[in-house]
This record gives C-alpha cells, sequence and structure tokens, in this order.
C-alpha cells in the first residue's frame, strides 16, 4: 500500500518527539515494519516504483 508524504510526514514526527513505533502503528494502521524503513531513510520523497 502507498502512503503519502503528508502521513509519513505526521507518522515520523510523532517517534522524533518521543511517540513508540507501535502506538503510532496502531494509531494510524501501518505496519511497524514500514515506519521503521522510513526512519532509516536519508529523504523523506516519493518512492519511484520500476517496472
Amino acid at each position: 500500500m502507498a502512503y503519502g508524504l503528508d502521513l509519513r510526514q505526521k507518522v515520523i514526527n510523532y517517534i522524533e518527539n518521543g511517540g513508540r513505533v507501535t502506538k503510532v502503528a496502531q494509531v494510524f494502521g501501518i505496519g511497524r515494519a514500514s515506519i521503521y524503513r522510513w526512519l532509516e531513510r536519508k529523504e523523506l520523497a516519493a518512492t519511484k516504483v520500476k517496472y
């Protein structure tokens, strides 16, 4: 599933301000693995899909 940049930014801001990954995953209905991938990225930009 594709998530918008605004949602990704909200999730990252929540975690950077002391929120827990498990809690934000439940609140926004996002998998924890997706959140950890977003946190590892240097730049929060749209992902290009290769066909």
